[in-house]
C-alpha cells in the first residue's frame, strides 16, 4: 500500500465516521471498500450488505453467523478483525480489519505452488486460528485458499465465516448436519444427511488446502461430483515425486475419508513437520507404506467408474466430456441398486430406452434427442449421493416436461435435495 491517501480518492462519509474508499471485492450480495477512520485516521475495510437482497434470498442467517462468529473469535491474530456493525435502512456495514495483500488463493495462482517452508508457515497459521475457533465451540466449514487473506506483512486472516457453526447450532451430541461448502475442499461426510463433526470436517478442508499451496493443484477435483466422491473413497490423488515423505504422510491422515480415524488439528500440531524440526532425519516419522497397504485391502471391493456406452450407439464416455445441460443432486432413502431399480422404473413409465451396464450403478434413459444419466455412489453403508442430469438435447418445451416428470417421480426416494452449486 503506497500511502493512506492514495487508497481513499472519494469524500463519500459513511454515517459520520468512515470516508469511503476504492472498492476492492464484491459479489452477488455484498461489496468490500477501503475506509478510513475520520477519529484515528486508520485504513480499514467496510463489507456493504445489500439488505433487500440478501433478505431475498434468504441469506440473513449467513449475515448474522458472520458476525456473530467474528465477535465471539475477536483477537486472535490470524482472524480477520470486525470492530463495528452498523445498518441503514438498505445496508448493513461490517467494519473489518484491512488485509491488504489479497487472498492465498491470488497469491497461489502468482506462484503456481509454494515451497514446502512457505506452505508450512501459512499453515501453521491457518491451524493456529482453527484450533482457536474449535475451542470456542465454532467450525469453519468453508476453509480454502479464497477465504484466506494476507495483511501487509504476509500474514494469514482467516475470513467469511458466513457457513460457519456455532456451539448452539449443533445436536446434544455436538454434531452438525447441514450440507455447505465448497466441494473440492470439502469433507465427505459433510455430503451426507447425517450428523458429522465440524472439527474433523475442517481438518479434511485443511489437507486439501495444504495439498494445493505446496502441489498447486486439488487432489480431488472433478467436474462430475460423483466421480470426484468416488476418487476421495479410495483416496485417488497424485502427489508429485519431490514432495516430502512428512508431508505425505500428513496429507495422508487428514485426506481420511473415514473421520473416525482422520487425525485432529492437535496431533497435526504436534508433528514434527508441523513444529518446523527436524522431520526429514527424526525416527518418528508416519509409516505410510503401512497405511497405504491397509487402505489398499479396505477398497479392494471397488471397481474403477466406468463410463457405460448405450447399445443404440450414444457414447457416454463422449457425452460426460459435455457440461450439462441440467441436473441435481440428492442423497437418497434407499440403496444405491434400488435407486437404480427406481431409474429404470422412471424410464419405461415415460418411455425412455433405458440401458445400464451389468452391476455398474449408472442408468442411461433416451428418448428422441434427449438423454439423461443417473448415477449413484455409496459413500458409506446408508448412505447414498445421486446425480441425475441432462447431458444430450435440445432446449424445447419437450426436453423440459421430461425432466420435470422425472425429478418429480424421484421424490419419494429423495432423503435431502442438495443444491447443485454447494
Amino acid at each position: 500500500m503506497e500511502s493512506k491517501s492514495s487508497e481513499i480518492t472519494s469524500a463519500t462519509v459513511l454515517l459520520g465516521k468512515y470516508e469511503l474508499g476504492r472498492e476492492i471485492g464484491s459479489g452477488s450480495f455484498a461489496k468490500v471498500h477501503v475506509a478510513r477512520s475520520i477519529e484515528t485516521g486508520e485504513l480499514l475495510a467496510v463489507k456493504i450488505i445489500d439488505k433487500k437482497k440478501n433478505f431475498e434470498a434468504g441469506m440473513e442467517t449467513r449475515i448474522i453467523r458472520e458476525i456473530e462468529a467474528m465477535r465471539r473469535l475477536h483477537g486472535h491474530p490470524h482472524i480477520l478483525k470486525i470492530y463495528e456493525v452498523m445498518a441503514t435502512k438498505s445496508n448493513i456495514y461490517l467494519i473489518m480489519e484491512l488485509a491488504p495483500g489479497g487472498d492465498l488463493f491470488d497469491k497461489l495462482i502468482d506462484s503456481g505452488s509454494f515451497t514446502e517452508p512457505e506452505a508450512r508457515r501459512y499453515f501453521q497459521q491457518l491451524l493456529s486460528a482453527l484450533s482457536f475457533c474449535h475451542s470456542e465451540g465454532i467450525s469453519h466449514r468453508d476453509v480454502k485458499p479464497q477465504n484466506l487473506l494476507l495483511d501487509k506483512y504476509g500474514n494469514l486472516k482467516v475470513c467469511d465465516f458466513g457457513l460457519s457453526a456455532l456451539p448452539e447450532n449443533r445436536n446434544s451430541q455436538g454434531l452438525l448436519r447441514t450440507t455447505c461448502g465448497t466441494p473440492a475442499y470439502t469433507a465427505p461426510e459433510v455430503f451426507g444427511f447425517r450428523a458429522y463433526d465440524g472439527a474433523k470436517a475442517d481438518v479434511w478442508s485443511c489437507g486439501v488446502v495444504l495439498f494445493g499451496i505446496i502441489t498447486g493443484y486439488l487432489p480431488f477435483d472433478d467436474s462430475n461430483v460423483v466421480t470426484m466422491y468416488r476418487k476421495i473413497q479410495r483416496r485417488d490423488y497424485h502427489l508429485p515425486s519431490w514432495i516430502s515423505k512428512p508431508v505425505r504422510a500428513l496429507i495422508y491422515r487428514m485426506l481420511d475419508p473415514n473421520p473416525a480415524t482422520r487425525i485432529s488439528i492437535e496431533t497435526v500440531m504436534g508433528t514434527t513437520w508441523f513444529r518446523n524440526e527436524n522431520s526429514e532425519l527424526t525416527s518418528n516419522v508416519f509409516d505410510l507404506n503401512r497405511f497405504l497397504e491397509n487402505e489398499a485391502r479396505s477398497t479392494n471391493a471397488m471397481t474403477v467408474f466406468d463410463l457405460i456406452t448405450f447399445s443404440s450407439g450414444w457414447d457416454l464416455s463422449r457425452i460426460f466430456e459435455r457440461k450439462a445441460r441440467k441436473e441435481r443432486r440428492f442423497t437418497a432413502k434407499v440403496s444405491a441398486e434400488g435407486v437404480m431399480e427406481k431409474a429404470e422404473m422412471i424410464g419405461e413409465k415415460l418411455g425412455f430406452s433405458v440401458e445400464k451396464k451389468g452391476e455398474e450403478r449408472v442408468v442411461g434413459l433416451g428418448k428422441g434427442r434427449t438423454v439423461v444419466v443417473m448415477e449413484a455412489l455409496e459413500l458409506a453403508e446408508g448412505l447414498v449421493f445421486v446425480e441425475v442430469k441432462v447431458v444430450e438435447g435440445v432446449e424445447e418445451e419437450e426436453e423440459e416436461a421430461h425432466w420435470v416428470e422425472i425429478i418429480g417421480d424421484l421424490e419419494e426416494i429423495v432423503l435431502e435435495w442438495h443444491n447443485v452449486g454447494i
